[in-house]
C-alpha cells in the first residue's frame, strides 16, 4: 500500500466541500454557519435570540426569472449543448460499462455548483438531503465519531470518538486519518459526502481504512452503525472552585444545557470558569446567540452582510449579563463557525481570555434553497459574510488566542487524556487564576 505522503500526492485535490453544521430554520430557507465537524449536524428547536431584522421569520425566497433565464442562456449556449450531445452519444455507443442516467444527471448538477470553486456550496439530491435532515434531530444512525477536514490537503481526520459509541468500541482515536469508507477513498472529497458514506442503515457495518500516524500503519476497522445520541454539554467542578464546561456542538438543546450547567456550578460556589470549545465544529446560530445573550452585557454580537451590502440577521445582547466571574475559553484549529462566534465575542467584549491555538476561520454564512416543489433536493450557497462584536469578520483568519499554546506532542491523539496531561487546560486554569 502507498505511504501516506504518496497517497496524498496521488489524491491531492485541495480542500473538500467544507461543512454544514449550523442551521437557523425557516419554512423555505435555512441559514447555516458551517464548520469542521459534519458528523454531528444539528437543527430544529433553535433558541429565540434577539434579532433586529426579519431574516429569521418564515418567508418564501423568490428568484428573478429574468436573471435566471439570462444566466442559463449564457451557460447553455449552442456550443455547450452540442458538446453535451456529442459526449452523450459517445458514452451511449462506445462506453464499456453500464450507465445510470440518474447518476449522470446528478453529476451535471454537482458540477454546476462545484464550478463556483466555493468549498461551502453544494448540491443535495433526495438521499443526501434526507441524510442531512435526519442528522439535524440530534439522534442519527452512525458510528458516533466527530470528523474534520484540513483545508490544504483534504485529509479527513477523526476528531473524537464519543464515549459509549461504536466508534469508541472499535478503537478509533483522535487524530486517526480516514483513508477510505467501504472501499471509496475520501481524501479531498466533500466532507458531507464522507459523513453520508459513514452513516447508513442501522445494524450494517462501515468498513474503514485508517492511517495512524504515530505508528505509521494502515488499519482495517469495521464499525457497526447504530442509533447514537451525542452529548453537547459536559460540566464539572475542578479544584479551587473553577468550573469546567465542555461544549461539543450547538444543538437545539445546547443553550438550555449550558445555562443549567453554568447555574449549577455557580450554586456549588464556582468562582472562575473555563469553557472548552476545542474540536467544536459549530451549530445553530440562534443557540450560540442565546448563550452569549445570557452571558454578555448589551451589544451587537452577530450580523451578516450579503453581496449587495445589505445587513441582516443582527443579534443584540440585552443588558442582563450572567458572566460576573473570570472566564477562559479553550480553542484549537477545529474550533469553527458558531464556536468561533462564541469565543470571538467573549474576547471582543473583554469578558474573558481565549487560550489555545488559532481557530478554523469560517466567517461566511450559507443558505439552503429547495429547488423543487416537493422539497426533495436543494442547493447550499454561500450568501453572506458574518461579523461579530466590533465588526470583526474572521473568515480565513480565525480567532487569535490571547494566550497561544499548542497541545503537547505526546498528548495529541490520546483517547483518554487526563486533565493533568492536558497542558492547554492547565494553561487555562493558570489564566483564570490570574484574572
Amino acid at each position: 500500500m502507498l505511504k501516506l505522503e504518496e497517497h496524498l500526492e496521488e489524491k491531492k485535490r485541495g480542500f473538500g466541500k467544507g461543512v454544514l453544521v449550523g442551521v437557523c430554520s425557516t419554512l423555505v430557507i435555512v441559514l447555516i454557519l458551517g464548520g469542521t465537524a459534519v458528523g454531528l449536524l444539528r437543527a430544529n428547536g433553535a433558541g429565540q435570540g434577539k434579532q433586529s431584522s426579519k431574516a429569521g421569520q418564515e418567508a418564501k425566497q423568490e428568484v428573478s426569472a429574468d436573471a435566471d433565464a439570462g444566466m442559463l442562456e449564457e451557460i447553455l449556449d449552442v456550443d455547450l449543448i452540442s458538446k453535451l450531445s456529442t459526449i452523450s452519444a459517445f458514452i451511449d455507443e462506445r462506453y464499456l460499462y453500464e450507465t445510470d442516467n440518474e447518476v449522470m444527471k446528478k453529476g451535471i448538477l454537482d458540477g454546476l455548483v462545484n464550478s463556483l470553486g466555493d468549498p461551502y456550496s453544494e448540491y443535495y439530491d433526495e438521499a443526501e438531503l434526507s441524510s442531512f435532515q435526519d442528522s439535524t434531530d440530534g439522534e442519527y444512525v452512525g458510528i458516533g465519531a466527530g470528523v474534520s477536514q484540513e483545508r490544504s490537503t483534504g485529509i479527513v481526520r477523526i476528531v473524537r470518538a464519543y464515549e459509549g459509541t461504536p466508534a469508541e468500541e472499535a478503537g478509533l482515536l483522535p487524530g486517526d486519518i480516514l483513508v477510505s469508507v467501504d472501499g471509496t477513498e475520501v481524501t479531498g472529497i466533500d466532507l458531507n459526502q464522507v459523513v453520508y458514506k459513514i452513516k447508513g442503515e442501522e445494524g450494517t457495518k462501515a468498513a474503514l481504512v485508517i492511517y495512524r500516524e504515530e505508528k505509521g500503519q494502515y488499519l482495517d476497522i469495521e464499525v457497526e452503525r447504530r442509533k447514537v445520541e451525542i452529548p453537547t454539554v459536559i460540566s464539572e467542578m475542578l479544584e479551587d472552585k473553577i468550573g469546567y464546561i465542555e461544549v461539543t456542538s450547538f444543538d437545539g438543546v445546547t443553550a438550555n444545557q449550558f445555562i443549567e450547567a453554568y447555574e449549577s456550578l455557580k450554586s456549588q460556589g464556582m468562582e472562575r470558569v473555563i469553557v472548552d470549545m476545542r474540536d467544536n465544529g459549530g451549530g445553530l446560530v440562534d443557540v450560540v446567540e442565546e448563550m452569549l445573550d445570557y452571558l454578555l452585557p448589551e451589544g451587537v454580537i452577530f450580523y451578516a452582510k450579503d453581496k449587495y451590502g445589505t445587513k441582516s440577521s443582527e443579534y443584540i445582547s440585552d443588558a442582563d449579563a450572567a458572566l460576573d466571574i473570570p472566564m477562559a475559553v479553550l480553542v484549537n484549529g477545529n474550533t469553527a463557525s458558531a464556536a468561533e462566534v462564541f469565543s470571538g465575542n467573549i474576547q471582543a467584549f473583554g469578558k474573558g481570555k481565549v487560550v489555545g491555538t488559532v481557530t478554523f476561520g469560517k466567517g461566511v454564512m450559507q443558505q439552503l434553497f429547495y429547488i423543487d416543489a416537493e422539497q426533495t433536493s436543494a442547493i447550499k450557497l454561500t450568501v453572506a459574510d458574518y461579523y461579530i462584536h466590533t465588526d470583526k469578520n474572521i473568515n480565513g483568519t480565525g480567532i487569535l488566542p490571547d494566550i497561544e499554546v499548542e497541545l503537547d506532542e505526546e498528548a495529541v491523539g490520546q483517547p483518554n487524556l487526563s486533565k493533568e496531561q492536558d497542558n492547554q487546560l492547565q494553561k487555562a486554569i493558570e489564566t483564570v487564576k490570574g484574572m
